[in-house]
């Protein structure tokens, strides 16, 4: 992410700045299969983006970023150009892009590596680890004074993971077959040694001293080897939040993002009172990621407090009620056609499954996706049973 934004005290009530990183796979739009084409992608769309578009592990991946935006409207604005972009850069030379977590079709295990000497020495270190990495994200970056307080964030953040991976999931097939989760992207994630939930920091020094740990101890390459599902960045002032699922559309990144906003409105107001940080049992915290990644919008969640399930629904429901308090008016309205349509249609997951049962093809899911990519609103999908607790 590039970092125009400024730096903020502790405390500040300057505004809360976001950026998003986006990552993509490209297609043969005829085969719908992935296409190993990354280096010639990002060269023709660089002539446009310039630094904020890239390369990733495999070649079927692109990965783009935004500039720090303190209002969602200008986020929406850049990320559809971005988006154009890039699909615009993928059509001149015959191919297709899409966001989706997971490819569908045509993936190679192992798969096809950028090259460079950072992906080579993975490769060397984790072995088959590497081979289902072609998975795609869309990691949300708040801007912070410093490391201090991303940890301190991190702390007040961890208990929402569970809701965000309910809202992004967008990785239902795997191998060109439903995984049964609606985040698949998300259990592929956590095979890695250091992944998953973070952990709670009892200081910032208590985070420097367990990552020294695990660089010293050959777990870790370096500080970018660091794959908690949130992470204060090694190398930008933000906190990184990087739970969520490549999401197929523009809307469902601005919800995102603005959801992340919110609680970090939220929890950065209770950093400034001295609140202390909710801690819920690591072993329940990742139960509850696990078992939204598998359900989704649609079945139940773990709630933290009580250990008991309860409706996925009710989760969101806490959630879009914690949006409400801490959100600007005009920020909310950017985010109402979304949550509208989410409520509706539900997550990128149920989208793609909806697109597969109209004549049970998964060509058609690609067919969706690469629709979604650029659409200026939320493409239409089959409806189904509205989430009126939390819209």
């Amino acid at each position: 992410m590039t970092t125009s934004g400024r730096r903020r005290s502790p405390g500040s009530s300057l505004p809360v700045t976001i950026g998003v990183e986006e990552e993509y796979l490209l297609v043969d739009p005829v085969s719908r299969q992935v296409r190993a084409e990354a280096e010639k992608v990002v060269a023709q769309a660089s002539e446009e983006l310039g630094d904020r578009v890239g390369t990733e592990l495999t070649r079927y991946q692109v990965e783009v970023r935004t500039d720090p935006h303190t209002d969602l409207a200008d986020l929406r604005d850049q990320l559809r150009s971005t988006r154009a972009a890039v699909a615009t850069a993928a059509a001149q030379l015959g191919l297709a892009v899409i966001s989706s977590g997971t490819p569908v079709l045509g993936q190679q295990t192992p798969p096809p590596f950028t090259p460079g000497h950072r992906y080579a020495q993975s490769v060397a270190m984790f072995g088959a680890l590497d081979d289902e990495q072609s998975a795609c994200a869309c990691h949300v970056h708040i801007g912070v004074a410093d490391e201090r307080t991303a940890v301190q964030l991190s702390n007040h953040l961890r208990p929402w993971l569970p809701a965000l991976i309910a809202l992004a999931a967008n990785s239902p097939y795997w191998q060109g077959r439903d995984t049964g989760y609606a985040s698949w992207r998300t259990m592929t994630w956590g095979r890695w040694p250091v992944a998953g939930p973070p952990p709670y920091f009892a200081s910032h020094a208590h985070f420097q001293d367990l990552v020294g740990s695990l660089i010293g101890s050959g777990t870790l390459m370096d500080r970018g080897g660091v794959y908690w599902d949130i992470r204060p960045s090694h190398h930008v002032p933000t906190l990184e939040v990087r739970i969520a699922d490549a999401t197929p559309t523009v809307e469902d990144t601005v919800f995102l993002a603005g959801a992340v906003k919110g609680l970090a409105v939220t929890a950065l107001t209770a950093i400034r009172h001295g609140e202390p940080a909710p801690q819920p049992e690591p072993e329940m915290l990742r139960a509850a990621c696990w078992r939204t990644a598998r359900d989704g919008l649609t079945g139940s969640s773990i709630n933290l407090r009580t250990g008991d399930l309860e409706p996925a629904a009710d989760l969101i429901g806490r959630l879009t009620h914690t949006l409400h308090r801490t959100l600007s008016a005009t920020d909310l309205a950017s985010l109402h056609a979304a949550r509208a349509h989410l409520a509706t249609h539900g997550n990128g997951a149920d989208r793609q499954r909806a697109a597969y049962r109209q004549r049970r093809h998964l060509p058609d899911v690609i067919d969706h996706l690469i629709h979604s990519m650029t659409a200026t609103t939320p493409p239409a999908t089959p409806a189904r049973r509205r989430l009126t607790n939390w819209s």
